[in-house]
Formats: C-alpha cells, structure tokens, sequence
C-alpha cells in the first residue's frame, strides 16, 4: 500500500464516505450550461492556468461532499467566464453512474471521486493525464500529496488533484464529561483512556446516552475512525503495494479488543451493531455519545446543534496520533473535449486565493500546507485543532481498496463484526479474505 505521511508532503480529502462518512443522498444541480465546446482534449500542451473563454463545462461529485462542491463551484462561476454545471449525484449511485457513463464515453468534463476509489478509476483510464500541467505548477510541492498520489501511477503519471478534504478526528462531550467527573478539556491520548472515558459517560446511566458510538455495518466510517490508531501505534494497515492485508497484527487486535470490552460492558450505543453510516454522526450531534471517533466534516454541525465540543487528533493504543485523510479527489475525465478550460478550474482550485478564501473561509481543511495555520483558523481553536491533526495523516492507496473495506458485507466489516459484536477470534481467517480482496 502507498501510505503518505505528514507535514509538507501530507494531505487528502470527506466524509469518507464511501470512505469516511456518509449519510446525506440528496441530490442537486448547480451552476449554469451543459455544453461543449472549447479546445479537444488529449490534455497535450495545456500550459499555465488554462483558457477561461466561456466555456461550459461538466463536473459530477458525490452528495455528501454537495456543501464544500457548491461553495468551489458558485466561487469559480462567479470570477470566470468559464461555466461549471455542477451534477450531485447520491453517494450509493456514483460508482454505478460512473462505470455507465465511461462505458458510453460519457462521463464529464471534471470528475470527483473518494479517494480511496480513485486508484481503482486510474487503473481503469478514467482520467486525462495532467502530469506536466500538475508538476508544472507554481505553488505544487505545496498542494498536500494524498489526492495526487491517489490519482499518480506506478510510473508516475498523474492524473489528479484535491477536492475536498475529510479529516478524522477524536470528539468528547464537554458537558457529559463535566458530569462523569472527568476534565472537560481533556480527551483520550491512548486509546486505553479512550475506554476509560466512554465508560465513565456510560456509568453516569442517563437514558439514551452511551459512552460512544461507531458505524459498526459500515467500512468505511471504519477506515477512517480505526486505521488512525494503528497508525498512530506504529503499524501499517495493508502493504506497500496494496496487495496484502496487515490488519491482524498487535496494534489491530488490540484495538478490536478495546471496543469488544466496551460492547460487553454496555458502553457502546445501541444502533451501533447496524449502522451503516446513514446516521453515524447523528447521536453525537443529539447530546446522546461522549467520546468517539468522528468526520471533521461534521464537527460544526455538532457545534451549530448546541454541543459543546473537545477536538483532539485520534490516538494510539499507547500514545502518539494520526488521521485518516479521506475526501474526494478531482481530474479532468478521459472523455472531456475540454481539457484546456477544465484546466483552468483545476489550476484555480490549488489557488491560493481559492483554498484561502473560499475553503477556508468556510471552514474546511485547506489543500496547501502552508495555509493549515490560517487567519481564518486562527480565530478558531477547532479549526486550527483539525488543521493540526493532518501533520500525522495518512491515506491509504489500493486498487481494490473498495471492495475489500468499504463494500457492504466487506470482509474488513465482517472481521470488525465478529471482533466486536459477536466475541469471536476469526481475525487471522478475516485477514486472509482481506488480502484474497486487495490481491486480485
């Protein structure tokens, strides 16, 4: 597997979900046109930022990512003579939507995916080869690598940028703790007082609150809130080439067993065992969870519906940190007649000016390294708390990464199942279908 690690060469993207969140279906349209035009596309001699001549451009992303694609979007359309009509597609209908339309060679002129999908669509010839216009860009040792290595080829093609970026991070009730006597402004550091804590919430016996909550039938809400702390314990998840599953080493069984104490001690929120990441963040926002593992997407939700909110990178089993680096990636489809133009949104997605004052103006996760610490996220400790956690990021890479942890009844979903749920050991066989998966 293809891991990146932190600082200045760190970064990915969303809800994860597919890969790291998930829930929202709605679907929507925005921006103006649907046509063609502009210069054909091989992406050869694309230069600088593009033509921005009026052209109307393509562009499909996923629904849980529909707030931060509509900001770019409606910013990008109001500043150039250059159109994007935005497509929403549901979350569950994308992969569908999209192996249709590169069948039919209609897919559009931009095209955002999960970026843990993405290695599977380059494999594939999705994308437009963008390597000199990306290499090629001013500020590119600045743009946090994930995205761009999720979409870069063995021989080093690349094909895309990022999008939008998803964070995971570590959440505590502030009020809920107060109560369990617990210091409000001090979240787990190991994943050991991770279980003290959510069992400290839970013995306060208040009805309908749990000590914590996970999307226990949903891979990727797994991914994205797991992985981090065996990173963060200093193992790898799966190998450098993405062929083999490494998740029944000590750090992984280890983790599986913290949160099968939690289930037979009755810490873990009911809905847990059959959540599929429709409504993982919902008992959190509700006032309902004290401690979990959540999407930074979803943090000021959280915040707007009155929970007083402690923000803290996702520890190890014995201290250090990381995060999951989830979101969408973005590139210019094999099929777009308009490379030139669709250039020049991408170039000004990877602006400074965009990724400062529209990404984080809003309150998103900046794809430069150098804005993480911003004067926007300045004026905001949550902000440049989730900011921070990145410096330990990783973003796994496979091409097969999908079916083997994000698909519906995924090995990966039945080893933490069996793990947690049921009390069973068939880690090392749940491991070996893992690799079977990422091996094919």
């Amino acid at each position: 597997m293809k891991a990146v690690r932190g600082g200045a060469a760190v970064l990915a993207l969303g809800l994860v979900l597919a890969a790291c969140s998930g829930g929202d279906d709605g679907t929507g349209t925005t921006g103006d046109g649907s046509g063609t035009g502009g210069d054909a596309g091989s992406g050869e001699g694309v230069e600088g930022e593009g033509v921005d001549d009026g052209t109307e451009l393509t562009m499909w992303t996923r629904a849980p990512l529909e707030r931060q694609a509509t900001l770019l979007v409606d910013a990008y359309n109001e500043s150039h003579e250059n159109q994007v009509n935005l497509e929403i597609v549901p979350n569950d209908d994308m992969e569908g939507k999209v192996g249709a339309a590169a069948q039919n060679g209609d897919l559009p002129d931009l095209l955002a995916g999960d970026v843990v999908r993405l290695p599977y669509w380059v494999d594939n010839g999705l994308f437009t080869d963008l390597t000199d216009q990306i290499e090629g860009l001013a500020n590119f040792d600045d743009i946090a690598v994930g995205h761009v290595d999720a979409g870069t080829t063995p021989d080093g093609a690349r094909h895309t940028l990022p999008f939008v970026t998803d964070v995971s991070v570590m959440v505590w009730n502030k009020d809920l703790y107060e109560q369990a006597g617990l210091d409000p402004e001090q979240g787990p550091t190991t994943m050991a007082e991770f279980q003290e804590q959510a069992e400290a919430v839970q013995a306060l016996d208040q009805d309908g609150v749990s000590g914590t909550y996970f999307g226990g039938n949903c891979g990727g809400c797994l991914v994205f809130t797991w992985f981090p702390s065996i990173w963060a314990s200093g193992d790898e998840v799966i190998s450098e080439d993405g062929r083999e599953s490494l998740l029944g080493g000590e750090s992984a069984t280890a983790l599986y067993d913290v949160y099968a104490a939690l289930e037979e001690g009755g810490a873990i929120g009911a809905g847990s065992n059959e959540e599929t990441g429709a409504t993982w963040t919902a008992p959190f926002s509700e006032g309902k969870v004290g401690v979990m593992q959540y999407p930074n997407t979803a943090v000021y939700s959280a915040i707007e519906a009155g929970i007083d909110v402690g923000v803290a990178a996702i520890p190890g089993m014995d201290g250090g940190t990381s995060t999951f680096l989830g979101g969408d990636a973005i590139g210019v489809s094999k099929d777009s007649e308009n490379v030139d133009a669709a250039w020049n949104f991408l170039s000004w997605l990877v602006s400074e000016d965009a990724q400062l004052e529209v990404v984080a103006k809003n309150g998103e996760v900046p794809a430069l390294t150098t804005l993480l610490d911003n004067e926007y996220a300045a004026e905001d400790p949550i902000a440049l708390t989730i900011n921070s956690v990145v410096e330990n990021g990783r973003t796994p890479v496979a091409p097969y990464f999908s079916e083997a942890f994000n698909a519906s009844g995924s090995p990966w979903v039945s080893m933490v199942r069996t793990a947690t749920f049921d009390g069973g050991d068939s880690v090392e066989a749940d491991n070996e279908l893992i690799t079977e998966v990422l091996d094919q």
